[in-house]
């Protein structure tokens, strides 16, 4: 009796150890088939997983520098007097316009024991007055700035550009303005002219943007944010950066198929910008890559696209769908 029990102690062991052996064959098996995570046919062949998904096709990526700017006039200058003195008059004040040669101000340059003829100061260029001007009773020399004037309807933005990026400088490019005034207003503006030298300071260049349309919103003297697009990544097919599966320096993309099954496609990626992607082997234009829920997928999983919609309350979604769009690099 006691022989009988052992016996049947060790065909149970060996059954035991024999399905555990094959489960791990199996389960590697399907895990070196299988994507981010794998699966086992046998315990999950079944399941379908709710994706979403993203048609794969030809567009251009524009790339771009962040950087900070001022907003100036065209033109503008300092006016000073042609002589020492004392300021008698005064015949404008802050905002006014003038032409150029207008009187501005008078000096009497007399002084105790002798006098002389009033001296005239005369606007250099037309424009309007940006600074407050001397007042009645001071005292100025010729080095003395009596006020500025600027042209304040031919407005200008100057921004400094970092050194790794002035290969791609150059007149004509086009930039996107925002001004901290308007938040949400988004002026367009050209490059008109580069820097022909770089700051050793710094480690930048300067350029000068012209805006694209003359508004009234926009002062001189006001801090700009610049977007300048340097760069169009153009010919390769562009998809959402995160429907990239990344095995160790592999990168994969699930494509799916018509009868709702996906297929894992081994890619090669070129530029990204902003969370997407250039594709530039693996998948074809046209293809439905899965670009949300992809984390469990294997190489003929069953699959539901809920691009439009909501998982049926039955299936279960694959890890890390719902969780968001992951955070993209930039252009790089």
């Amino acid at each position: 009796m006691k022989k009988s029990i052992k016996t049947l102690v060790i065909v149970l062991v060996m059954l035991v150890l024999t399905a555990g052996i094959v489960f791990f064959l199996m389960n590697g098996k399907n895990k070196k088939k299988g994507g981010f995570g794998g699966g086992w046919a046998g315990f999950g062949g079944g399941q379908t997983y709710s994706v979403k998904t993203y048609d794969a096709e030809k567009s251009v990526l524009h790339d771009y520098v962040m950087t900070n700017g001022e907003v100036e006039c065209k033109n503008s200058a300092q006016v000073f007097p042609s002589i020492g003195g004392k300021v008698v008059e005064v015949k404008v004040s802050l905002g006014s316009k003038v032409s150029k040669g207008d009187v501005i101000a008078k000096i009497d340059p007399s002084t105790a024991g002798s006098y002389y003829t009033l001296s005239s100061v005369t606007a250099p260029i037309s424009g309007s007055i940006l600074q407050a001007p001397s007042k009645v009773g001071n005292q100025v020399a010729a080095n003395t700035v009596i006020t500025t004037i600027g042209d304040i309807e031919n407005l200008q933005c100057t921004a400094k550009i970092p050194e790794r990026f002035v290969a791609a400088l150059k007149p004509g490019l086009k930039a996107e303005v925002t001004l901290e005034a308007y938040p949400e207003v988004v002026f367009k503006a050209t490059v008109r002219d580069v820097s022909p030298v770089l700051d050793s300071a710094t480690r930048t260049k300067s350029v000068v943007l012209d805006f694209d349309k003359i508004d009234e919103r926009i002062n001189a003297g006001m801090f700009a944010r610049v977007k300048l697009y340097t760069v169009d990544h153009t010919g390769e097919l562009v998809v959402p950066e995160k429907a990239i599966v990344t095995n160790n320096d592999d990168k994969y993309i699930f494509t799916v198929n018509d009868d709702e099954t996906v297929t894992k496609n081994m890619v090669t990626v070129g530029k990204s910008v902003d969370g997407m992607v250039q594709v530039l082997t693996g998948i074809k234009a046209g293809d439905k890559v899965v670009n949300e829920g992809m984390l469990q997928l294997y190489d003929g999983a069953k699959i539901r696209d809920i691009t439009n919609g909501m998982p049926a309350a039955d299936e279960k979604p694959a890890m890390g769908e719902g969780k968001g769009d992951f955070p993209g690099n930039g252009g790089k």
